[in-house]
């Protein structure tokens, strides 16, 4: 692909033109299309957990066998991950994101018929490439088309979809999995793999992207397609395009390398947010990934009845996705990512000092730790594209996937090696919770606020 030198006349006319634009149906119908998509990643992402108890007796896993078949996924992703963020830099948003979604889809597909467990495991790898890519992508792509006025309701009311997708995976391999088996379940998850066609054909690339690209004259075109559709769909003239306020360019080139993630503004910025990828999904999954199985093994439980009580913390979460989503606007960045670290940490705790002494007690309080984990884990996605330039945001994104995936793999090891030491899993939720305490204070004390200024203010 051909592309000339970043023109920074040009990427200020680019984002002032889109920064202009008003709510409107077109808005709403590409968060709707990228939403889909990102819907049933989250929906594909859970099903491992759900469907564990009956793959293991299917194929009659050793702890050590079920460990490995609940984590090869997560090491998929952090892979996909860290390779996302430097494709989607250099072909395009809407490439990446199309290309997982065709990925993720074959990979259900295969899995529903795979005859043993290393078949199986090879394709969950491969399909976690394309989940642990699609997510950071998708989300550089809607921060890049939003404007900087309530950016974060209208992103984090697409990033909800993420939440409803865990939770609409849980309702469904909760009714599935005991009916029809688990690959009923990963054959179902197959068929959203037609999204890509509408991603292909109903969906422009990044216009700040392509101007960042060097791009321009393509940019001009997207941009005069969406302001027609804006037209059109308000039927109100746009008003004229205000002069951006950008952010003093520290002189790195178009090219997004590494290194300009760790140069002046941004290296605190990438250490913090690091930080609370990594503590913030090692203190979700390592709840969340173990539930159905505890309350089997602990508390005695049927399947159905085990998958039902894992399902209200998917639900808890859901509802602090919401929460995150209308009130991140009004407190800012900072507040909703302490609270929601403090919350689950203050959970953990009371789990801890209690003793986990029912299966209600458990679901009772996993559900209220995952509503606050959940809460500060969506509004990283929110939070992550503002901090770093076009040129380096998908890198940036990708990165934070990267320890976002760490923790989830981090997390149910930990738990697992924790409780096998005899301890009991008041320890497993101490340890949770002290760890989740310290991201607290450094989130409250290093986090930079973002609330309300434009992504070329915040970064040139």
């Amino acid at each position: 692909m051909s592309t000339s030198a970043p023109d920074l006349a040009a990427q200020h006319d680019i984002a002032a033109r889109l920064e202009r634009l008003p709510m409107s149906r077109w808005h709403v119908s590409i968060r709707l299309i990228i939403g889909v998509v990102t819907f049933f990643e989250a929906f594909d992402q859970l099903l491992i957990a759900f469907s564990l108890p009956e793959i293991s007796r299917e194929w009659g896993l050793s702890a050590a066998g079920a460990t490995t078949t609940l984590t090869v996924g997560s090491v998929g992703m952090l892979l996909g991950a860290l390779a996302s963020g430097w494709l989607a830099d250099r072909i395009g948003r809407v490439r990446v994101i199309t290309l997982c979604v065709v990925i993720t889809a074959l990979g259900n597909l295969g899995m529903a018929l795979s005859p043993a467990l290393l078949p199986f495991l090879v394709l969950r790898f491969v399909q976690g490439l394309a989940i642990g890519g699609e997510v950071p992508t998708a989300a550089s792509y809607i921060a890049e088309i939003s404007r900087a006025k309530k950016r974060g309701r209208f992103v984090l009311m697409y990033e909800v979809v993420f939440p409803a997708g865990l939770t609409v995976g849980a309702l469904a391999s909760a009714w599935i999995v005991p009916n029809w088996g688990w690959r009923a379940l990963f054959l179902v998850a197959a068929v959203p793999g037609v999204a890509a066609f509408f991603l292909q054909r109903k969906v422009p690339e990044s216009p700040r992207w392509l101007v960042a690209r060097g791009q321009h004259a393509r940019a001009r075109e997207v941009v005069d397609r969406i302001e027609r559709a804006v037209r059109a769909s308000t039927g109100k003239d746009l008003p004229a395009p205000s002069r951006v306020v950008a952010a003093e360019d520290a002189g790195s080139s178009g090219t997004s390398v590494l290194r300009d993630l760790f140069t002046g503004r941004y290296r605190r910025r990438t250490l913090v947010v690091w930080m609370v990828w990594f503590v913030g999904y090692l203190a979700n999954y390592g709840l969340t990934s173990w539930l159905p199985t505890l309350y089997q093994q602990v508390f005695q439980l049927s399947i159905s009845t085990a998958l039902w009580c894992s399902t209200l913390a998917s639900v808890a979460g859901l509802v602090g996705c919401v929460l995150a989503a209308l009130t991140i606007d009004r407190f800012g960045r900072r507040a909703v990512l302490s609270v929601g670290l403090g919350g689950t940490a203050v959970a953990m705790g009371v789990l801890a000092v209690l003793g986990v002494t029912s299966a209600g007690q458990l679901a009772v309080f996993s559900a209220f730790a995952a509503m606050f984990s959940f809460a500060a884990n969506i509004s990283l996605y929110l939070y992550t594209p503002e901090l770093y330039p076009t040129r380096s945001r998908a890198l940036g994104c990708s990165l934070g996937g990267v320890f976002n995936r760490l923790g989830i793999i981090t997390g149910p090891i930990l738990v697992a090696l924790v409780y096998a030491g005899g301890t009991g899993l008041s320890t497993v939720f101490a340890l949770i919770g002290g760890i989740t305490l310290v991201a607290t204070v450094i989130t409250a004390v290093f986090a930079e606020e973002t609330k309300g200024r434009t992504l070329e203010e915040l970064s040139p």
